[in-house]
């Protein structure tokens, strides 16, 4: 069997989890895939992965060989791309995979990409989900918070902050609160992906770190919604500042505890690690995290 296609099956099927995952980015049959493993197993005389029913996993010597593997592969890529026009000038398709209440940061610079760049496509997806962007064949992903897989790069383009509010409304109904755990006490909308869950983190005036435990009546992947159900005076929620700026600056939310600041946050470009990247995918990253610093106070207006 050809040797570089046998690494590059086993590099798969540790980078996707499984064979039929390698198989399926690999255009090849679940049996080929294991033929070449098999193959690389054979020649060293020595097991590179454990396979259960249910996932494979490197054993030592396969995960000395996979490091080794990883740097092949990636300075046979950095060869190929220098030899060619595509180090040079982004080409192909790009698949990004952004927050939906972000995109109106996200949408200009594709627009400017697409317009710079005429021999790209793009494929942009928006949700909420955690995607898995190996098996998925994602390029790039835009985040407002970490991912939970460290094995991804990450690169920070813009700091962001909630803000604690309600409506009048509800005010008028139950009061004002006074202390940060009368939280505890309240209704408190609340999003799926705020990193520490149920617990609200703040810092005092001090630069003292402060938090309280909330529930309440709803929890969700929209942000939308939940600014929603604060207008409306069914609750306290916790917001990104862009996106309730405007509501903020009509009176239509009232800020509460000014004197506490919610934690500043990340929005961040998330790639799978390679030695090298594409000409297409380091372009437009370069080109967002640009944007993103000239949108620095549009995307934190309470930093």
């Amino acid at each position: 069997m050809d040797r570089l296609t046998s690494l590059t099956a086993f590099v798969r099927v540790v980078d996707s989890g499984g064979f039929s995952a390698a198989a399926r980015r690999l255009e090849m049959s679940t049996t080929m895939v294991s033929n070449h493993v098999q193959s690389l197993e054979d020649r060293l005389g020595a097991r590179l992965l454990q396979r259960t029913t249910r996932k494979v996993s490197l054993t030592e010597v396969g995960k000395a060989y996979y490091d080794r593997c990883v740097q092949i592969l990636a300075d046979i890529e950095q060869a190929d791309d220098i030899a060619g026009a595509q180090q040079l000038t982004p080409r192909g398709t790009l698949r990004i995979y952004c927050a939906t209440h972000i995109v109106q940061f996200v949408a200009p610079v594709v627009a400017e990409f697409l317009a710079r760049y005429p021999e790209v496509k793009v494929d942009l997806q928006m949700g909420e989900r955690t995607v898995d962007m190996i098996d998925e064949g994602y390029d790039v992903a835009i985040r407002m918070t970490q991912p939970p897989d460290s094995s991804l790069i990450v690169r920070s383009l813009a700091t962001w902050r909630q803000v604690l509010c309600c409506s009048h409304a509800y005010i008028e109904k139950y009061g004002r609160p006074q202390r940060l755990p009368d939280l505890s006490e309240r209704n408190c909308v609340r999003h799926v992906n705020y990193p520490w869950g149920d617990d609200w983190r703040f810092v005092d005036r001090k630069g003292a770190p402060a938090s309280v435990r909330v529930s309440g009546n709803l929890i969700s992947n929209s942000g939308e919604t939940l600014r929603t159900a604060a207008l409306h005076g069914h609750a306290i929620s916790l917001a990104a500042g862009f996106l309730v700026h405007d509501d903020l600056e009509a009176g239509h939310l009232v800020r509460l505890l000014p004197e506490y600041r919610p934690v500043e946050l990340s929005m961040n470009a998330v790639y799978p690690h390679r030695h090298h990247l594409s000409a297409k995918v380091r372009t437009f990253i370069d080109m967002l995290a640009h944007h993103s610093a000239e949108q620095q106070k549009l995307i934190n207006p309470y930093s």
